[in-house]
């Protein structure tokens, strides 16, 4: 009798420990990792992290992970924000990630603001939360009248910095500009280096009938030069041309009738014609200021450095598609002008 009690005692005793260390394991498993979120079912997760940085150096690390299972509906919107003022060195990372096993929309967004007034950030999206492409908010460039060749480059970034735009010029125009050459396009996209491309082959831009011609010839010329389809074409307008609406909406028409995208360059100041004639035309036509991409050249600041160009602050038309700010012209050390060009005119240059 002793024996059975004895034995029914030990195997209770087992039972137990083994029901202790399964709800053990079980809660074991379903303990997220350090700075992780874990959701069975539907998911609504909404993550800020806010950074405020006033020092001489600084290492920021944000890690966000979020895993989210068997939910038919999820919405995860993941936004890190780091406010830094640093004077010597500054490391950033930002570690996003989520795991969706069902359908789900998601956003990431991260940016850096630096104490310089400028703001370098980006902000990705794609329908399960993981971004996978970055576009920037400016990026800086230059452009030139003059022939690129490996002297001027060179030139460029011993003197002023990297740039990631350069405009140039679409045929010659004697006594004002070379034309671009295929020897200056390989050297400057090996380079990694966007073109932008520009049309000076004119005067008097006024009329619509001009507009429509001076486009034309802009685009048969590109197409001889093998220029890709999608690229912008920018008109130049000089401040010593008469300007008028009926021109840009010529220009516009045509160029959106055929495989490149609208541009126009100009000083965008209320007081300067372009700026009239360009409000004039978009009145008319109001797909110009959704298509037509604006290179101001107002406000001069003067020529800089990369470094020490000024924050990004362009002057154009309200509701206008901005494009770039030629900040400073006519650099004494290199035949270059100085710009700040926006993240959305990068998908229209060569």
């Amino acid at each position: 009798m002793n024996t059975k009690t004895n034995l029914m005692l030990f195997m209770v005793a087992t039972l137990s420990i083994l029901f202790v260390l399964t709800v053990s394991i079980i809660s074991q498993s379903k303990t997220p990792a350090p700075g992780s979120v874990v959701f069975d079912g539907d998911a609504a997760i909404n993550n800020n992290i806010q950074n405020n940085i006033d020092s001489e150096n600084a290492i920021v690390e944000n890690s966000i992970d979020n895993q989210v299972n068997n939910g038919e509906t999820n919405e995860i919107d993941n936004n890190v924000l780091n406010n830094i003022s640093v004077s010597v060195d500054v490391t950033v990372k930002n570690d996003i990630s989520n795991q969706v096993d069902k359908d789900g929309k998601g956003s990431n967004g991260n940016g850096t603001s630096g104490g310089n007034g400028s703001n370098n950030g980006n902000a990705n999206e794609d329908s399960n939360g993981n971004g996978d492409s970055e576009t920037p908010d400016i990026v800086w460039g230059v452009d030139s009248a003059s022939l690129t060749d490996d002297e001027l480059l060179a030139c460029v970034r011993d003197n002023f910095g990297n740039p990631e735009v350069w405009g140039r010029y679409l045929g010659d125009k004697d006594g004002v500009s070379f034309g671009l050459t295929q020897e200056e396009v390989e050297l400057l996209q090996s380079n990694d280096i966007q073109i932008l491309v520009i049309w000076n082959q004119f005067n008097e831009p006024v009329g619509f009938d001009k507009g429509q011609s001076e486009a034309s010839a802009a685009i048969e010329l590109a197409r001889d030069f093998g220029i890709p389809e999608g690229v912008a074409l920018f008109a130049n307008v000089e401040p010593i041309y008469p300007i008028d609406d009926q021109f840009i909406l010529g220009w516009h028409e045509t160029m959106m009738e055929s495989e490149y995208n609208s541009g126009i360059y100009g000083i965008f100041s209320p007081s300067e014609e372009l700026y009239t004639a360009y409000v004039a035309a978009a009145e008319q036509d109001s797909s110009i200021y959704d298509e037509m991409y604006i290179w101001t050249a107002s406000p001069n600041e003067g020529i800089t450095t990369e470094a020490n160009a000024p924050a990004y602050n362009p002057e154009f038309p309200e509701g206008g598609l901005i494009g770039g700010w030629q900040y400073g012209i006519d650099a004494e050390t290199c035949n270059i002008d100085t710009n700040w060009f926006d993240g959305n005119v990068l998908d229209v240059l060569w």
